[in-house]
């Protein structure tokens, strides 16, 4: 079991999700998904933590000076940091929903953007919202600032322009057909660079709108553009696992970076001086690069095992488990009233990758698990070993579930969720047999009926769809208004229930669609759902808590038991397992959510997270 280097603070315990150079030094600060902000240290090799948000840390970024950093969290703040004395300076309250991204438009003026859909301005003197700007139709997750003008980019496919001083909206770019993660301004060539999920880079001339140029950079989604502070030149990276510059002259490509696995997309930025770039891993720790050459420098943060936070879990009767993480493995354990153990650990032959999809299937023996890197594996499964590895590469972005059919005609066959919208169908040899597209957007999840050949899926374009195995759309089910994050089917095969980011759960009849339930679930985003049997459905969210709903009763039991989101649960016979980002598996009892036992994989955070300094918050990060 990891546990934290003996209480010191090394590297992240999640995926990093930005680095920001800190002008005028050889440092930088970072975000990650363990909540943590750090201050890195290039020169003396050394590490600091400064402090935690209650929840993911989305985005981190750093004044003009040097002096100060703002930390957007999925908590809903924004948190300000002195970095001259390494401390916590403000609490920024005011969004209902996850911060995605801040700018710094000088010491007294930030703007902030959140999946609340809103826009708001802020007096960084008092922490008093100045304004609140709307018009966005969907989250908004990217913000840049110029001359007097906030850019901002997100799921409603389009890039919009707004006047700092009145709010108004001076113009807008789309909506394109697919969805617009990031922007940002090249203020040398007086240009807007937007990043978009077909993978093309689109250019705009901030005066006359005129689109300058189309790239067509990625085969999969971009999650990060950002241009050089001095000349100008392109970097974007996206989930096909590259990582590019393109010059700003011509918009040709100037240099590919040299890659490493464990790369987190989102988190690029260049450094001040425009010399190095810099980004977070899976693993928690920053890699450097030389922006000319793309040559990888080094290497911050000690490495260990990668972080350990789960993703995903699969069981069977028995109490087998089987999981996915960050760090790229697949275990196999047994967690039941009187075990709590671990059993095997395998890496895929291809290296270890953040993994989200994993399914245990004792009928056909196998083991499946999906990548981010696109890459199906399907191991067999015999007692506590995996072996007889077949990998896939399906290409169709990273995979975010994978379930098994035992349907006559389709015996073994895994179907596959893709975040290109693609749900494939591979046989147990690793073949692929169909592929079906009834989704314009990622398909979050899906789920197979227990005795007819079809199935249920969610995307993140809102759409909860029916279809049967050879791709065809029978039913859609109305109604929510966000992402649909998970979707299940009853033990009988008569409802579905499915969770949003519309803070609702629903269910619906699946013959014919018809909307029977909708519970408010709070102001928590919702993870996943599951049936446990035909009256009760179990919801997770991303806050740590499980629901217990009676759809008799209507009644709604809470209970927080993680201290990071709970990312999947799924029946064990007559209990739930439930695994989080805390790196935990929870046995819980169905009947009143109370947690039976545990199986720690690692200890995530030092110290709680309100801020209380720990003893020792500074290490020695080996090379």
């Amino acid at each position: 079991m990891d546990t934290s280097q003996n209480g010191k603070f090394v590297r992240h315990r999640g995926p990093v999700t930005c680095v920001a150079g800190i002008p005028g030094s050889d440092a930088a600060v970072s975000s990650a998904y363990d909540g943590a902000v750090a201050y890195f240290d290039f020169s003396t090799r050394t590490v600091e933590l400064l402090g935690y948000h209650d929840h993911l840390a989305n985005k981190i970024t750093v004044n003009g000076q040097g002096t100060l950093a703002a930390s957007s969290s999925s908590d809903y703040t924004i948190y300000v940091w002195d970095l001259i004395k390494r401390e916590r300076k403000q609490v920024l309250l005011g969004h209902s929903d996850d911060v995605e991204d801040f700018v710094f438009v000088d010491d007294e003026t930030g703007v902030s953007v959140s999946r609340d859909w809103r826009i708001l301005v802020w007096n960084l003197k008092t922490g008093a919202i100045r304004r609140v700007i709307e018009g966005h139709e969907k989250d908004v997750l990217s913000v840049v600032h110029s001359n007097g003008r906030i850019y901002t980019s997100g799921d409603d496919m389009t890039l919009r322009v707004w006047d700092l001083g009145t709010g108004e909206m001076i113009k807008m770019w789309g909506p394109f057909e697919t969805e617009t993660d990031s922007c940002a301004i090249d203020s040398i060539q007086e240009r807007a660079v937007l990043g978009c999920d077909d993978g093309v880079i689109r250019v705009f001339d901030i005066d006359s709108s005129a689109t300058l140029a189309e790239i067509k950079a990625h085969a999969s989604g971009i999650k990060k553009v950002a241009t050089s502070p001095v000349n100008g030149d392109i970097l974007s990276a996206a989930y096909d696992q590259k990582i590019l510059v393109w010059d700003a002259s011509n918009f040709s490509q100037k240099v590919e970076l040299e890659r490493r696995a464990t790369t987190w997309e989102r988190s690029f930025n260049w450094t001040p001086d425009g010399k190095r770039i810099l980004a977070g891993t899976f693993d928690g720790t920053i890699l450097v690069w030389d922006a000319e050459t793309g040559k990888c420098l080094d290497e911050f943060g000690e490495r260990g095992t990668g972080n350990i936070c789960l993703n995903d879990v699969s069981t069977n009767h028995h109490g087998e488990i089987a999981t996915v993480s960050d760090d790229g493995f697949v275990r196999l354990g047994k967690l039941s009233a009187i075990d709590a153990l671990w059993n095997a650990r395998v890496e895929p032959a291809s290296g270890r990758m953040l993994a989200n999809a994993v399914t245990l299937d004792d009928e056909c023996g196998v083991v499946i698990c999906g990548a981010h890197d696109q890459k199906l594996h399907i191991f067999e499964k015999h007692e506590l070993a995996l072996n007889k590895e077949i990998e896939v590469m399906l290409g169709e972005g990273p995979i975010n579930c994978v379930r098994v059919a035992h349907h006559p005609g389709y015996e073994c066959q895994a179907l596959v969720a893709c975040y290109s919208g693609a749900i494939v169908r591979v046989d147990r040899n690793g073949v692929i047999q169909g592929t079906i597209r009834v989704h314009d957007g990622a398909v979050k999840a899906l789920r197979l009926h227990p005795n007819q050949p079809l199935g249920v899926s969610c995307s993140a374009d809102g759409a909860l769809l029916a279809w049967d195995f050879q791709g065809n759309l029978l039913q859609q089910f109305p109604g929510h208004m966000a992402i649909v994050d998970d979707v299940d089917i009853d033990p009988d095969g008569h409802l579905i229930a499915s969770v949003s980011r519309d803070f609702t759960m629903k269910i619906y009849r699946i013959d014919d669609g018809r909307l029977l339930h909708s519970f408010s679930l709070g102001h928590r985003s919702p993870k996943g759902v599951c049936f446990f049997d035909s009256q009760t459905v179990i919801v997770s969210n991303y806050w740590g808590a499980l629901l217990r709903i009676d759809l008799v009763s209507g009644e709604v039991l809470t209970r927080q038991i993680a201290e990071n989101g709970i990312s999947a649960v799924a029946r064990s016979g007559n209990e739930l397992i439930a695994v989080s980002y805390d790196g935990v598996a929870y046995l819980v009892r169905a009947e009143d959510l109370s947690v039976v036992n545990t199986l720690r994989s690692m200890t995530q955070r030092l110290y709680p997270s309100r801020l209380i300094r720990p003893a020792e918050t500074s290490a020695a990060v080996p090379k």
